[in-house]
């Protein structure tokens, strides 16, 4: 797959999760952050160098780590629960396409209670609108 193929391959499935909002970061061109009820779960880097830092369980960001060459850390944000992934590295799309479900999951199952309603029925408003 191409890198374009790839990077379109990966934005597409970060939009895909309900309730996700997508936004440019303004002091960084090129960076989108989306969140879901306003808890972020995913930074895409279009820059320069093309990659996807996402929220990840921390034994399984230490699995990665030393799976792929293309996992590691490049934020400001906790390296034991976030993983920057290359775009152009060696982790295959399937499987940064689960990782951002993972990322999403991992983000969702600490909203409150009434964050998840909002989420639920935002959701539910979006299967309306398509019927």
């Amino acid at each position: 797959m191409r890198l374009d193929e790839q990077v379109a391959a990966v934005k597409a499935s970060v939009e895909a999760m309900p309730g996700a909002v997508g936004a440019p970061l303004a002091s960084a061109p090129g960076v989108l952050i989306y969140k879901v009820v306003g808890k972020m779960f995913a930074i895409l880097t279009l820059g320069r160098t093309k990659s996807v830092i996402l929220k990840c369980d921390p034994h399984l960001a230490e699995v990665l780590r030393e799976q792929y060459a293309g996992v590691g850390h490049r934020s400001h944000l906790d390296r034991r629960f976030w993983i920057s992934v290359g775009l152009e590295a060696d982790v295959p799309v399937e499987e940064i396409e689960r990782l951002v479900g993972h990322s999403y999951d991992q983000v969702r199952s600490k909203l409150t209670r009434k964050q998840k309603a909002e989420l639920e029925a935002l959701h539910s408003g979006q299967g309306a609108e398509a019927r």
